[in-house]
C-alpha cells in the first residue's frame, strides 16, 4: 500500500518483530513505497519467506536477521551484523514485544524479566545505536510502537502495560532532544489489535480482546507508517482510542484500575 512517502528517495527500514501482525504490515508498506528492508525477529523461516514475497513483488532488497530480543546480547549482535553487511538504516521502527496475562504474583518471573528485556531493554539499546548515526547524518526516522497501555495501570497485565509506559515517556523525551537535527522520533500507540500477540499472552479470551471493534494488523500499520512519515511525535490509533485516553487524565484512579482489571480478566 504505496501512499505519501513515494516521493521520498530509496531508505533502509529496520523493523523489529517483522514476521508477523503489525511488523510485518509494516515491512510491506516501506517495500512497497521502494524502501530496502531489514527484517528482524525470532522465526528465521517465515522472515525468508517475507524478504522473498517482498523482492519478488516490489524489487527491494531484504536483509534477513534473525534474533531472539530476549536474549541481551542480540541487540548488539543485530547492529553488528548491519555493520558487516554495509547497511544504513534510515528508518527504525522498534516494533517487537510481548505480553502476558494473570496475577503478577503468579506468572512466571523469568518470562516477566524477559517481557521487559524485549519491550524495553531491545528498544533502548537499538535506538542508542542506529539513531546516533542518523543524527550525525542529519536525517532519519524512528517509530517505536508504545500502546494505549501505556497511559494507565494494568491489572493482570501489570508487566506489560508498565514497559508501554516506559515507551511512551521515553519516546516523547527523546522525540524533544532530537528537535532540529533531521531526525523524527514517533511513539505509535495502537489499541487491542487482532494479532499473534493477544494468544502468545494468554488474554485473546479477555473482555478487551472479545469486544467489538479490535482493529486489524493491516489498519493499524498503515496509520503508524503515515504518522512516521509525517513525523508525528505521539500518535494514538482510532478515535475512539484518542478519546479513551484523553479521558484517562480525568478518571479516578481507583475507578481506572478497576475498569482495566475487567477489561483484562478472562471472559467465562
Amino acid at each position: 500500500m504505496a501512499n505519501e512517502a513515494t516521493s521520498q528517495p530509496k531508505q533502509t527500514a529496520l523493523v523489529t518483530g517483522a514476521s508477523a501482525g503489525i511488523g510485518k504490515e509494516l515491512a510491506q508498506l516501506f517495500a512497497a513505497d521502494g524502501h530496502d528492508v531489514v527484517l528482524v525477529a525470532r522465526s528465521e523461516n517465515k522472515l525468508e519467506e517475507l524478504a522473498a514475497e517482498l523482492t519478488k513483488a516490489y524489487g527491494v532488497k531484504a536483509h534477513v536477521i534473525a534474533a531472539d530480543l530476549g536474549d541481551r546480547a542480540a541487540p548488539a549482535a543485530v547492529v553488528e551484523q548491519v555493520r558487516v553487511r554495509g547497511l544504513t538504516v534510515d528508518l527504525l521502527v522498534n516494533n517487537a514485544g510481548f505480553g502476558s496475562n494473570g496475577a503478577f504474583l503468579d506468572l512466571d518471573l523469568k518470562r516477566e524479566l524477559e517481557m521487559i528485556d524485549v519491550n524495553v531493554r531491545s528498544l533502548v539499546e537499538l535506538t542508542h545505536q542506529l539513531a546516533r548515526p542518523m543524527r550525525a547524518r542529519g536525517f532519519g526516522r524512528v517509530m517505536n510502537i508504545a500502546s494505549t497501555a501505556g497511559f494507565q495501570p494494568g491489572p493482570y497485565m501489570a508487566t506489560y502495560y508498565a514497559t508501554k509506559a516506559f515507551v511512551v515517556s521515553f519516546t516523547e523525551a527523546l522525540a524533544y532532544e532530537l528537535e532540529g537535527t533531521g531526525v523524527s522520533v514517533t511513539c505509535y500507540c495502537p489499541g487491542a489489535t487482532a494479532t499473534e500477540f493477544a494468544t502468545t499472552a494468554g488474554n485473546d479470551k479477555t473482555r478487551l480482546f472479545q469486544r467489538s471493534g479490535v482493529a486489524g494488523a493491516k489498519e493499524v500499520a498503515a496509520d503508524a507508517y503515515r504518522a512516521m512519515m509525517k513525523g508525528q511525535i505521539l500518535s494514538i490509533h482510532g478515535a475512539l482510542n484518542w478519546i479513551g485516553m484523553q479521558s484517562v487524565r480525568f478518571a479516578p484512579r481507583a475507578v481506572l484500575r478497576s475498569v482495566v482489571a475487567g477489561l483484562n480478566r478472562a471472559v467465562s
